[in-house]
């Protein structure tokens, strides 16, 4: 009944839908299959996209081609870049996000998508021949023939849902649970492990009191997440903050007793910065109160996400004590909060290109992979789905390096390091994160995604007419020049030393008390000709100027380092043999079978000095 596709997507999530547009868009022919066709790209958590380091990869997905981005823009209801009071390398784009929105525009994006077909069904194993996937087996009994597989299972996989000392099966609320990869996985001799993690209670925006607490607009001038011509927000809904108290930590202790984590219920392990909130009273008992985000989840819905109160406990408990909170006084509950533990495969076992060792041509993406958020998901989803696309037509693959993406960094950390805990990516991961800014990932990634088929010519225009504009306001910046008369009294606003000389543009725009919008704002007479440039080239010039010293030493250093990713290593190589290495760096290296230097220096445990002894073996 079904015809045989390049690549098989399992999951709807927000890694399966980034793995099926990729795929897609470099030209194969694509199944989604998924267990509710009216769930896609569903946000099981807060209805938010980016944050810290978060939005650097949903802008970077956007500079591939990916759907992140736009569907972001298109429905978002906040917008904020968060950082801006620290340097460029860690401003950070976040949206506020309608989650039912969020959802029906992804489904139509990828409705629309040339070579996408979907399927409704729960996909209960992998066909396989000789170490090659062949296709999935479904719960209806079909065989679906594919040339790839990519497993986006998020948190389905013999998910286990629990409230106080109820526990029942599931994926999320009122979603059923997957049975059956898992147990087939471990027969084909992967490792597996079990992880957790947790959302808060959902509750009516009527019953909150919202003169209690701290208003929280959106951006005066909001940006957007898309380098395409999608639109910033012409109005906003604010988000409100308020705390817990004693008496709120008092009820909640009270109830710990019943409490899955604690009463040891709960097999995996949970995400170490994102904690519930009895986790959080336990482990900082110090603290007098904690933030809680008040966040609407929409334009149209009085739905509420109570972000920073997430739990699993019983269901009298969570309301006795968020009741207790500023404005919750006469809170609705419309759901409680839960925990869900499932399993995933620890992401040694895969290679770059998110291929597992074990069985060819099958690759898994998102929480599978022991990720938590979409951000990370969708980066995943991205490049599993690029690259077995790439496979199957016989190209070669595309992997991003540390110092090009926040995508390769996340990739190169969960393969070369692996995760016993749900990963997160943050801007102190990244070695590089000078390089790896928001305001530039189309000009990093938009050329290397064209060069394969994927970002379209219209984007690499955009790029190469962003990266034009940018040099040709440097060059006027650093050939113009300012006299005393016309910069002092400006400097002097701004409390900042005088010039006594005429001096170059560029040494003003340089200090840091100095933006280029307000040179520009204080140019009434437009002498100096930078009006008629757009405020994200000027933002690009402005950045360069300021921060080239430091550009330049972090690209040269990436190049240095760079060089170790070309000394390659033979998957098959024998460690054991290497006696003149460490025994924890023989066993590392044999488990992890890295694929260049440069990825075996990166192994915990694995010294220096034995990479020097693999340098001097390999004759290098």
């Amino acid at each position: 009944m079904l015809k045989e596709y390049d690549v098989i997507v399992v999951g709807g999530g927000h890694a399966g839908c980034e793995a099926a547009a990729a795929a897609a868009n470099t030209g194969s022919s694509v199944l989604l299959v998924t267990m509710n066709m009216s769930t896609i790209a569903q946000m099981s958590c807060n209805p938010a996209m980016g944050g810290v380091a978060k939005g650097q990869i949903v802008r970077e997905i956007d500079a591939m081609g990916g759907y992140s981005g736009i569907v972001s823009d298109r429905t978002a209801i906040q917008f904020r870049m968060l950082n801006l009071s620290k340097g460029p390398a860690m401003w950070s784009p976040r949206v506020q996000s309608d989650r039912w929105l969020f959802a029906q525009e992804w489904r139509l994006m990828l409705e629309k998508t040339p070579n996408v077909d979907f399927w409704q069904d729960t996909v209960v194993g992998i066909l396989e021949e000789k170490g090659i996937v062949k296709g999935v087996k479904t719960s209806l009994g079909l065989d679906i023939k594919g040339s790839s597989v990519v497993l986006t299972n998020g948190t389905f996989l013999n998910g286990l849902i629990h409230v106080g000392q109820k526990n029942f099966g599931g994926g999320r609320a009122a979603e059923r649970n997957s049975t059956g990869i898992t147990e087939q996985l471990i027969d084909l001799g992967f490792d597996h492990g079990r992880m957790k993690t947790g959302t808060p209670p959902r509750v009516d925006a009527r019953s909150l009191d919202y003169s209690k607490m701290e208003e929280q607009k959106g951006d005066i001038n909001p940006s957007k997440f898309s380098f395409t011509d999608t639109k910033p927000l012409a109005k906003q809904l604010s988000c409100h903050i308020t705390y817990t108290n004693d008496t709120v930590h008092d009820i909640l202790r009270s109830g710990l007793d019943r409490s899955p984590m604690f009463s040891g219920m709960i097999e995996g392990t949970g995400p170490r910065y994102c904690p519930s909130i009895e986790e959080k009273i336990d482990r900082f008992s110090e603290k007098e109160r904690h933030q809680i985000f008040v966040e609407p989840e929409g334009w149209n819905t009085v739905e509420v996400y109570v972000n920073g109160f997430s739990t699993s406990l019983p269901m009298d408990v969570q309301f006795n004590a968020i009741k207790r909170i500023a404005g919750f006084e006469n809170v609705k509950l419309f759901r409680p909060g839960y925990a869900i533990e499932y399993d995933y495969f620890p992401p040694t076992q895969l290679k770059h290109t998110l291929e597992t060792k074990l069985i060819e041509n099958l690759y898994f993406a998102g929480q599978i992979n022991g990720t938590t958020g979409y951000e990370e998901a969708g980066g995943q989803g991205l490049m599993a789905g690029l690259n077995a696309s790439l496979k199957v037509k016989g190209k070669s693959p595309l992997i991003l390096r540390r110092d090009e993406a926040y995508i390769g960094v996340l990739i190169d950390d969960l393969i070369t390091k692996g995760t016993k805990e749900p990963y997160r990516m943050f801007t102190s991961r990244a070695e590089y994160r000078i390089l790896l800014r928001q305001d530039n990932a189309d000009i990093r990634l938009t050329p290397l995604s064209h060069a394969i088929g994927f970002a379209s010519d219209e984007r690499l225009k955009l790029v190469e007419h962003k990266r034009n504009e940018t040099n040709k306001i440097i060059k006027h910046l650093s050939t113009s020049s300012i006299t005393p008369e016309e910069a002092n009294p400006y400097l002097e606003k701004l409390n900042t030393s005088a010039i006594k000389q005429k001096v170059k543009i560029s040494t003003i725009i340089s200090r840091p008390q100095v933006s280029l919008n307000s040179f520009i704002e204080n140019d009434k007479n437009q002498k100096f000709g930078l009006s008629n440039f757009s405020n994200e080239c000027l933002e690009q010039a402005e950045i360069k100027i300021k921060y080239s010293g430091y550009i330049d030493r972090e690209r040269e250093t990436a190049k240095k380092l760079t060089r170790l990713e070309g000394i390659k290593l033979n998957p098959d190589f024998d460690y054991s043999k290497m006696n003149s290495i460490s025994s924890e760096a023989r066993e590392k290296l044999s488990k992890i079978k890295p694929e260049s230097i440069g990825q075996a220096s990166r192994i915990s445990g694995v010294s220096p000095s034995d990479i020097s002894v693999l340098l001097i073996h390999f004759g290098r």
